[in-house]
């Protein structure tokens, strides 16, 4: 299915108007699709994203702005995204001992098992969701999307 008939359109759409149109298609299907993965652990992309920017510091704790700086979609509510791993038990949350203004946040063991799980689930949601693409298309897309 193209684009004109997914938005249901006779006219022609200039080429970067149509580019834009496709990328956001894209973009809220693959969102629709991780969704539907996270959903049965109840947990939002944000709140994933965070638990592996944590599972990365292999046992080191974060401080918030850490977090902010790699999030895949940067965003003000990182405070927030930690209450809510924090009211899960997927992660600690400690005043620095060398600066007291500086908080630390760490996965759990909870929180590095929930990832665990979810890993299997999403390899293959992406394996899906990729599967039309050879090896080669792959690396030409990326190196496409680069150029943004």
């Amino acid at each position: 299915m193209n684009v004109e008939e997914i938005i249901k359109t006779n006219a022609e759409i200039p080429l970067k108007k149509r580019t834009i149109i496709h990328l956001s298609l894209v973009v809220n299907k693959i969102n629709e699709e991780v969704n539907c993965c996270l959903k049965p652990f109840e947990i939002s992309t944000q709140q994933f994203n965070v638990l592996r920017i944590l599972r990365g510091q292999k046992g080191e704790p974060a401080n918030l702005s850490t977090i902010n700086e790699r999030m895949v979609t940067k965003m003000s509510n990182t405070t927030r995204l930690v209450d809510k791993l924090l009211t899960k038990g997927y992660v600690n949350r400690t005043v620095c001992q060398h600066n007291r203004r500086k908080v630390e946040i760490q996965i759990t063991p909870k929180g590095l098992a929930v990832l665990k799980k979810i890993d299997g689930i999403l390899f293959e949601t992406e394996e899906r969701i990729l599967k039309d693409f050879t090896d080669r298309e792959l690396l030409e897309l990326n190196k496409l999307l680069d150029k943004f």
